[in-house]
C-alpha cells in the first residue's frame, strides 16, 4: 500500500463533508458515545459505493443520467430533509441530556450517518474513479487489492470522524448551555446540510 493512497485518502476523508458535518452535530448535542456511533454509521455508508465499485455498478451510475439523477434527488431530498430537521430541533442538533443520550439506542443514529453516505451517488464514482488509480497494472489479484484498500479507506473514515467527534463533544457542555448559541448553531448545521444539497443537486456525472 502506498503512501500516495495514504496521504490522499487522508485528505478526503478530513475535507469537510456531509459525515463530518452531521458527526459534529451528534458531538455537540448528544455526547462523545454518540458521535462514535455517527461515525460508525457514516463509515458503513461507505460499504455500498465500495461494493458498487467493485461490481461495476458505478459504471452504471456514471453511464446512465437517469440512475445517476434518481439517486442524486433522493441524497438531494434528504439532506434539505436534514436541514430542515436541524431548524426544527428534531434532528442532529436536538439537544438531550447525557444520561439520556447514553441510555438511548444508537441505531438511529447509525442508520441516519448509513443513508447519508448511501444517498451520495458522487461516493460510489468517487471510489471508480479513484481506487483502480492505486491497483498496479500487474497485480495478481487485483479484487483482493481492492477490498484490502477499500477497508484501510473505511478505517480511516472511522478513526477522523471518531477524532472529530471527540473534539466536539468535549466542548459540548459549554455549547448547550448557551440558547443563543445553539441557535446560532442549528442555522450554521442546516444551511451546511442546505448548500451541501445544492451542491449535489448541480453536480453532474
Amino acid at each position: 500500500m502506498s503512501t500516495a493512497f495514504l496521504l490522499t485518502s487522508l485528505i478526503v476523508v478530513a475535507s469537510p463533508g456531509t459525515g463530518v458535518l452531521y458527526t459534529l452535530a451528534v458531538a455537540l448535542t448528544k455526547g462523545s458515545r454518540m458521535s462514535v456511533a455517527a461515525a460508525f454509521g457514516c463509515t458503513l455508508g461507505i460499504i455500498p459505493a465500495m461494493l458498487a465499485a467493485i461490481v461495476g455498478l458505478a459504471a452504471v451510475l456514471h453511464t446512465s443520467a437517469l440512475a445517476f439523477a434518481a439517486l442524486k434527488w433522493c441524497g438531494v431530498a434528504y439532506l434539505l430533509y436534514m436541514a430542515w430537521q436541524t431548524l426544527g430541533e428534531r434532528g442532529a442538533l436536538s439537544v438531550e441530556a447525557k444520561d439520556d443520550a447514553q441510555a438511548r439506542s444508537a441505531g438511529r443514529v447509525v442508520l441516519t450517518g448509513f443513508l447519508i453516505n448511501i444517498l451520495n451517488p458522487k461516493l460510489s464514482i468517487f471510489f471508480l474513479a479513484f481506487l483502480p488509480q492505486f491497483i498496479a497494472a500487474d497485480e495478481a489479484h487485483p479484487l483482493a487489492a481492492m477490498l484490502e484498500l477499500s477497508a484501510t479507506f473505511m478505517a480511516m473514515t472511522f478513526a477522523v470522524f471518531v477524532v472529530y467527534g471527540l473534539f466536539a463533544s468535549a466542548v459540548r457542555d459549554r455549547v448547550v448551555s448557551r440558547p443563543r448559541v445553539m441557535m446560532w448553531l442549528r442555522r450554521a448545521f442546516a444551511s451546511g446540510f442546505a448548500l451541501l444539497g445544492a451542491r449535489l443537486a448541480l453536480s453532474e456525472r
